[in-house]
């Protein structure tokens, strides 16, 4: 994770800018007069990447369904009404 430190009059000019830097991870410090005042950061946490060998090894030796999803989602939606 990267700081980046702005003025609190910069912070206001580019709030959207120092948003979607936040929430792709970096810690943004807003400053009055010099002195940290606040700091913006994600709400969430980043997500990790998905290592796609270790994906493929879990899926494939699951078996295959033998109806559609949207058949079988019909069915129950089917049975449920009234």
């Amino acid at each position: 994770m990267t700081t980046n430190t702005v003025s609190l009059a910069d912070a206001k000019a580019r709030l959207s800018e120092l948003v979607e830097r936040a929430r792709s991870g970096e810690i943004v410090v807003i400053t009055r007069r010099g002195r940290p005042v606040a700091r913006l950061t994600s709400a969430s946490p980043a997500r990790k990447p998905v290592d796609l060998e270790t994906l493929t090894g879990v899926i494939d030796p699951m078996p295959r369904q033998a109806e559609s999803t949207g058949r079988f989602i019909g069915k129950l939606r089917g049975d449920a009404r009234y």
